[in-house]
């Protein structure tokens, strides 16, 4: 499957490629034509699915953990001081993925700068949303942040909208990363360094006691 938001770049290069083909503009063509083909890398939405209990939280992103550790003060207030970082190379899927079974129950976005999405920094400067989670395995919160070459995030959904875990939440265009934000007593089951895939690695299980009965 290819996200919707792909088609433009993978049709539109690829008509145009092989007109110049046609044309004899060979060189063109070929290149335009790849460009097409990349987007159908980039644009890729495989088919996912967690199968961990319900108290386990899955990846929302496909990608590499760059970070285990504090989340940021204002985020920490909200009584999630847990954060888990995943950063999204141009060769990963960038369709992102609901960690959990839950509501939408707030929403909000950040224009902002441009760094390097593997920043620290890029966390709380760079251009971002954030969504906040409500669900019967607990609360979570998610931003998806653009990087350098990320030049637009797409969040899917409005506030009061219910997702299952695993459900597209959105996708980001282009190299960027996706941090998860934890209540605290939430076990985190990934390590810095590993490769997770959004909607099927287990990221993170909560406690019994934050589990609604």
């Amino acid at each position: 499957m290819i996200a919707p938001e792909g088609l433009p770049f993978i049709l539109i290069p690829i008509c145009l490629g092989a007109t110049a083909v046609i044309l004899g503009w060979g060189l063109l063509g070929g290149f335009l034509i790849a460009v097409g083909a990349f987007g159908l890398l980039f644009f890729r939405n495989p088919s996912r699915s967690c199968a961990a209990p319900e108290a386990v939280a899955c990846s929302a992103a496909d990608g590499k953990v760059i970070k285990i550790g504090n989340s940021p003060a204002a985020i920490a207030e909200m009584g999630l001081p847990i954060q888990v970082s995943v950063f999204m190379n141009v060769f990963n899927v960038h369709v992102n993925r609901a960690p959990l079974e839950g509501t939408l129950v707030d929403y909000s976005y950040n224009p902002g700068k441009k760094l390097a999405a593997f920043k620290d920094k890029a966390s709380t400067d760079n251009e971002q949303n954030l969504s906040l989670w409500q669900g019967p395995a607990g609360r979570i919160a998610l931003k998806q942040i653009a990087g350098t070459v990320a030049r637009r995030i797409v969040f899917d959904h409005r506030v009061g909208a219910a997702v299952r875990r695993s459900d597209r939440i959105g996708i980001i265009r282009y190299g960027s990363r996706v941090d998860v934000f934890l209540p605290a007593g939430t076990e985190i089951l990934v390590q810095v360094g590993q490769r997770v895939r959004a909607g099927e690695t287990p990221l993170a299980r909560f406690a019994p006691e934050q589990v609604s009965p």
